[in-house]
């Protein structure tokens, strides 16, 4: 995952090292040697991720992170505190400020890898339901602005620690900032209680259940994709973190754990979840104005198009461009000529519930008209997007669409046109006529199958045979 990283140290050694380390692993890095320089670059740049040193001459750390949490333009990049400082009072003091974690030099690679991917995912999918609801807010001009407000009240926590005494101890530290802790006594029953209206899970790495297995169920279960994920380990259980902020987990406390630390990390997670659920919140009131395809369940067309201009601005300020699939279903008016209409609506409902199903959850599935559908991939190369459209078209051919009412089983496919952005600019508009002229290319080429445009026609895949057709 590539992100744009800003490193911020008054020593330039300092600096160096972290920017070799980071720019092997392909992230694309800026660098400030001062805590005036970092707010500017913040603003100008946009960075992804913020690497802060603490101790700095005129404005220290603690400070630049204060402000950069204060203004609406940089609150939400995440911001790590790079520091020799290893006491907890200081760790408490960079979380009070606003910083998403400490990282001690001298900087292990793992943690700093683990913590980096980890933090700007989620920053990306914040950003996605940020998107959103500046686009809904467009068709949307009753804003309930209590909704906008801040939610710090007590949460609902998920304690999974299977030593008792910990867990007694733990529960206790949490009594300040939570309303209820539930404690499972089984992996089943950790599964069973965790649904959206848990404000945060804590999981014990220490104990005779892998630990990191329940993480990837939690994170594999729909009720629990997005519910925050707080790690408790030993010292020494690094790389064990390092998997787990990998398979989802949010944040970390190293033991033995202090109450301070520990309820500054849980009113963190617990205010991002809040914030998170009143995104959410908008993202499904506006689906009620129009935005949506009445048959499918998908967007429509006018929501497509105002994403996509959205992400297209991305691009003008350095953002990767977004890849776009046009789907269409093959020979669909010999459905409705020969089946009915029924039949021709049970066809774009499954079709468009396949496609929806074997997608990214932050790429965006629309109507765009017809029997046709759009795909956007945001920060897609052509080589991911064409394994994309080849795995859904070879997942709609395979398996025969039930028509229902008694009317049998329907062979059906798709072909599919790619189209990516040109770099030095590009538009939405053009964007979709490139994608819609690889499509014409995939019929022309037989149909049920995949062909590709950058500047040019690319094909991606062969026709299949003419046997599996419709």
């Amino acid at each position: 995952m590539s992100a744009r990283i800003l490193v911020v140290d008054d020593v330039e050694v300092n600096v160096r090292l972290l920017e070799a380390k980071l720019s092997s692993e392909y992230f694309t890095v800026i660098t400030a040697s001062s805590g005036a320089a970092a707010l500017k670059l913040a603003h100008s740049e946009h960075p992804d991720i913020i690497l802060l040193d603490v101790m700095m001459p005129e404005m220290d750390g603690f400070e630049v992170c204060r402000r950069l949490k204060a203004e609406p333009q940089t609150a939400d990049i995440p911001v790590v505190m790079v520091t020799a400082l290893s006491e907890v009072s200081d760790r408490v003091r960079g979380l009070q400020a606003g910083a998403d974690d400490f990282l001690t030099k001298p900087v292990n690679d793992i943690a700093l890898f683990a913590r980096v991917r980890s933090l700007v995912r989620l920053k990306r999918m914040a950003e996605e339901w940020r998107l959103r609801e500046e686009v809904y807010g467009r068709f949307d001009n009753v804003i309930d602005d209590a909704r906008a407000r801040e939610d710090l009240g007590p949460g609902r926590v998920v304690l999974w620690e299977e030593n008792a005494l910990a867990r007694e101890r733990i529960t206790e530290m949490l009594r300040p900032v939570t309303a209820e802790v539930l404690q499972p006594a089984s992996g089943d029953d950790l599964r069973d209680t965790v649904d959206a209206s848990v404000d945060l899970v804590v999981v014990s790495l220490s104990g005779t259940q892998d630990a990191l297995r329940l993480v990837a169920q939690l994170r594999g279960t729909e009720a629990s994709r997005v519910v925050p994920i707080l790690l408790a380990a030993e010292a020494e259980e690094l790389p064990r973190l390092a998997k787990g902020l990998d398979l989802g987990a949010n944040d970390y406390i190293v033991r033995p754990i202090d109450r301070n630390e520990l309820t500054a990390r849980v009113r963190t997670q617990i205010r991002r979840k809040r914030l998170q659920d009143r995104l959410q919140d908008n993202y499904q009131r506006s689906l009620a104005l129009a935005l949506t395809d009445s048959l499918t369940g998908l967007y429509n067309r006018r929501y497509l198009m105002a994403h996509l201009e959205g992400l297209m601005t991305r691009v003008a300020e350095g953002a990767q461009g977004p890849a776009v699939l046009m789907v269409d279903i093959d020979y669909f008016k010999r459905v409705n000529d020969n089946h009915g209409h029924p039949a021709g609506d049970a066809v774009l409902r499954e079709v468009a519930s396949r496609i929806a199903r074997h997608v990214r959850a932050f790429d965006l599935v629309a109507r765009y008209g017809g029997e046709e559908f759009v795909v956007v991939m945001p920060e897609t190369p052509l080589p991911v997007a064409s394994m994309v459209a080849e795995r859904l078209r070879s997942m709609v051919a395979s398996k025969p669409i039930v028509l229902g009412d008694g009317a049998g089983d329907l062979k059906t496919t798709i072909s599919i046109g790619i189209a990516i952005t040109r770099e030095g600019g590009d538009n939405a508009s053009a964007l979709l006529q490139r994608a819609d002229k690889a499509l014409y290319q995939a019929k022309a080429g037989g149909r049920n199958c995949v062909a590709g445009s950058v500047a040019e026609i690319l094909p991606i895949s062969a026709p299949i045979a003419a046997s599996a057709k419709p």
